[in-house]
């Protein structure tokens, strides 16, 4: 069991234990000896989102880098997947994003990419890790010229636009009237110039962050202001991203939400009719509608599902060599471009598609039918083992037997916030409704016994 990192990095609330200057400076020490190769000077890359207390992990991480002798690249308020593709065009040893993604702006989180772009193996973490709770990481041999040393650099942002444009081989997105949701968070400062540069006409919205609004009331966790625009502008085609700009949801002209499972689904036939879908699959999660294998098994396309979180996903992609792939949430792994999700990246495909084809996203949308589905978060304390709670187990192990094969359930503790989710898909909504409801009173019955324990 590891006791720094989650399914998405570090993370939870700022200032408060794991999220403090001193864990972040040890973390950093920690990670720039595990990053050392035998070269001559080493360079980790830094970036994060708008949260107020980025500065001070920034800060914090910057100095337990360099103490190890490690030179640090800044690069201020950047996406997730800017990071990524930012590192190796830096030519680092590692990246770290400093963000809480889709979390509160109370939140903050530090996660760690290779070389590559990727985020990190289980074994490296735990090497990390198992350096961290060390008494002593010995840097006592680092003085004078071998400190190493920390710069901020200006082109980021443009080696990002770049980039990211090229993704739709720079082609015209004149005629499209979109509506962008920027969430107060890192997008606002790239996302908006890539789209207007392809010739979009579009109309921003929540892109003047304050280090607190990071995802209030906004982005793809609440979108329903981007709706609201796009209908009162009449507009094409609304895009939310979160506060890291990682995932995305979109909704069409009639404000009607296409979330992660359908823009896969309206995607990979597309892919699949250019010859561009590697192995004619995609890979989704365990969480991922049923209604997303159907709509692609009318296509002859497979699906793959792997364990919730997008590495878990990426690393699945890597191992059969495919290239789309994500979550349900929206967080898309674009492989041809991309080692995690990007947001913007996923849109400029799905508005790129709507230029090839002439359709509407409403169109493209109707290939996929959801099936009735009920998701509910519980607010947990202690994320106690489900083999320690054997009453959640029998509810858990009854609402399966009712449903006969006709469906899923799936309850599991997030990896990245202190939530117990629970995922009931089945024949009817009124069905799986009542026996997500019945789950979920079970759970904080039994979590709240488990806890006074």
């Amino acid at each position: 069991m590891r006791k720094l990192f989650g399914t998405d990095g570090v993370r939870g609330m700022a200032n408060r234990y794991p999220i403090t200057p001193e864990v972040a400076m040890k973390l950093g020490k920690a990670a720039a000896e595990v990053f050392k190769t035998d070269k001559e000077e080493h360079l980790i890359l830094i970036g994060k989102d708008t949260r107020r207390s980025g500065y001070m992990l920034e800060n914090a991480l910057t100095a337990g880098i360099c103490s190890m002798g490690v030179n640090v690249l800044l690069v201020g308020p950047m996406p997730t997947p800017a990071i990524a593709h930012l590192t190796r065009s830096f030519a680092a040893d590692a990246g770290v994003m400093i963000s809480a993604s889709h979390n509160p702006a109370g939140d903050n989180g530090i996660k760690f990419f290779s070389r590559d772009g990727a985020k990190l193996p289980d074994e490296t973490e735990e090497r990390i890790e198992k350096l961290f709770f060390s008494e002593e990481i010995p840097n006592a041999h680092i003085v004078e010229g071998a400190v190493g040393r920390a710069k901020r650099i200006d082109d980021a942002r443009g080696r990002y636009i770049e980039f990211a444009k090229a993704s739709n081989s720079n082609q015209s997105l004149k005629g499209i009237h979109m509506v962008l949701d920027c969430a107060n968070g890192a997008a606002y400062c790239v996302s908006p110039f890539i789209f207007r540069e392809l010739g979009a006409e579009v109309d921003i919205i929540n892109d003047s962050p304050n280090g607190l609004n990071v995802n209030l009331n906004c982005g793809s966790e609440h979108p329903e202001m981007m709706r609201q625009t796009v209908l009162h502008h009449h507009a094409d085609v609304g895009v939310a991203v979160d506060g890291d700009a990682d995932r995305v949801v979109m909704v069409d002209e009639h404000g009607e939400f296409v979330d992660g499972d359908m823009l896969m689904a309206l995607m990979a036939p597309h892919w699949k009719r250019q010859g561009r879908l590697k192995h004619d699959t995609v890979v989704a999660t365990e969480m991922s509608n049923g209604g997303l294998a159907k709509a692609l098994e009318r296509e002859g396309i497979r699906l793959l599902r792997t364990r919730v979180g997008d590495r878990y996903v990426y690393d699945e992609m890597v191992r059969g060599d495919f290239n789309l792939g994500g979550e349900q949430s929206g967080h898309i792994i674009v492989r041809d471009y991309c080692t995690t999700g990007d947001g913007t990246v996923v849109a400029l495909q799905v508005i790129t598609q709507m230029k090839q084809t002439g359709k509407k996203l409403s169109d493209m949308a109707r290939v996929m039918t959801r099936l009735p589905q009920v998701l509910l978060n519980v607010e947990v304390d202690e994320k106690i083992p489900f083999e320690e709670l054997p009453e959640l187990r029998k509810k858990i192990e009854e609402a399966d037997r009712q449903l006969k094969g006709s469906g899923r359930v799936n309850v599991r503790y997030s990896g990245t916030q202190n939530l117990l989710r629970i995922m009931l898909e089945g024949p009817s909504e009124e069905f799986v409704r009542k026996q997500a409801d019945a789950i979920a009173v079970e759970a904080k019955r039994s979590l709240q016994a488990g806890v006074k324990k």
